[in-house]
């Protein structure tokens, strides 16, 4: 009797859990229908493009009231998984409703050209829920690729040869026919373009649809240091793709190849003064260098500067020193411009500054008061010489009465 009594107990409890059970999973709403880009999707045959962004809108009669209700939509695959959800609402039981989300779809068929998807929705708060799936066909665009990397060192020397790998892929559903790829960096000027040849679509070869190739950008030595963006685009008559990377250049001139020790000096009114500079040579090849000073005795009367040499021809790799003289006819201060040109090119400007005080004594001046104190010193010496001579002895003679 007890053991019937307690599988009596048993069954109702296990009935009442059913029960609770069903009621928890009871429906929210009515999904009466669900569009993807204004197409109905219930029919499993709706087809979208991998990249673009979907709008999902579902239309729907709510079961019973409800508050903090949201809804969600998924698409899923083999590595596929994005979703989006509105924000919480309210229905009430009877009443229908449309809720839209969008979702961006990446680019992830693996090696296939297009693939099935499952576009799960989902209405729910924390007592009920609902669930509506279906399938989409994701397919490739038609005419894309992907850069799927830019091998280059992070650090560089101006005046070195930096190489550059692409890999390029296709990631289209047809072939790339004609493709051309072009690495510049914009800041520097520099730009190369190679031709890529055709790139088959994925089901047509499984090893032919990804390329690469490899680029030598020389950096100019006279690039300052920073940072600076390497572009990699990739085009044909069907697309046009760019893909960016930063590099670090390095540079040890990056102020200027000219180096100056000092700057200003002191001399007394027309004296000359020489200021020199040294011009570095870091290129790989023999420049030339026109040396032009400013302002000259044409320009201010006052004062006069001119290098040793207009032009200094520096090798490879080494320097050479250029001597200024200058001197300023009267006191005061002044300043002139030494311009190192390169060809057309401005290589630099020194600016020199000169104190002129007093004046320059006269050399011939000096050694004649130098003579006459001599004869004056070599006189009294003579003079007091003749005064301390001794006097001649008086001299007596015998007498003899």
């Amino acid at each position: 009797m007890n053991t019937k009594n307690l599988m009596v107990s048993f069954c109702t409890i296990a009935i009442v859990l059913f029960l609770v059970g069903f009621t928890s999973a009871a429906n929210l709403a009515n999904i009466s229908s669900v569009e993807v880009n204004g197409i109905n999707a219930s029919g499993s045959d709706v087809a979208v493009i991998a990249g673009d962004t979907l709008t999902v809108t579902v239309f729907f009669t709510a079961d019973t009231d409800a508050s903090n209700v949201r809804l969600e939509a998924e698409v899923t695959g083999t590595k596929v998984d994005v979703d989006e959800r509105t924000s919480f609402f309210d229905v009430e039981a009877g009443k229908k409703y449309s809720k839209t989300v969008e979702l961006k779809i990446p680019y992830e068929l693996k090696d296939l050209p297009s693939g099935d998807f499952n576009l799960n929705v989902r209405i729910w708060n924390s007592e009920n829920e609902t669930e509506y799936n279906t399938s989409l066909r994701i397919q490739r665009p038609s005419y894309n690729a992907d850069i799927m990397s830019i091998e280059v060192s992070q650090t560089v020397v101006a005046g070195e040869l930096l190489p550059v790998d692409i890999v390029l892929k296709n990631i289209g559903y047809n072939d790339l026919d004609d493709t051309y790829v072009t690495v510049s960096i914009p800041a520097l000027g520099l730009e190369k373009t190679s031709y890529f040849g055709d790139i088959l679509a994925v089901e047509d070869d499984d090893n032919d649809d990804f390329t690469r190739g490899r680029f030598y950008l020389r950096i100019p030595y006279e690039a300052l240091e920073g940072i600076y963006t390497i572009e990699a685009e990739a085009s044909n008559d069907d697309l046009n793709l760019v893909e960016s990377e930063e590099i670090i250049v390095k540079n040890d001139f990056s102020n200027g190849n000219i180096i100056v020790t000092s700057f200003r000096k002191i001399v007394a009114t027309g004296q000359d003064v020489e200021y020199s500079f040294m011009i570095v040579n870091p290129t790989n090849q023999l420049k030339v260098y026109q040396i032009v000073t400013e302002p000259g005795c044409e320009i201010n009367c006052n004062l006069y500067a001119k290098a040793n040499t207009a032009v200094v021809a520096v090798p490879a790799g080494t320097s050479k020193t250029v001597t200024v003289t200058a001197n300023a006819a009267e006191e005061g201060e002044y300043t002139f411009n030494v311009n190192v040109l390169s060809g057309s090119k401005l290589e630099g400007v020194i600016t020199f500054s000169l104190g002129a005080e007093g004046k320059q004594s006269n050399p011939i001046a000096v050694l004649t008061v130098i003579l006459a104190i001599v004869f004056l010193v070599l006189l009294v010496v003579l003079i007091v010489l003749l005064g301390k001579k001794p006097q001649k002895a008086e001299e007596f003679g015998e007498s003899y009465y």
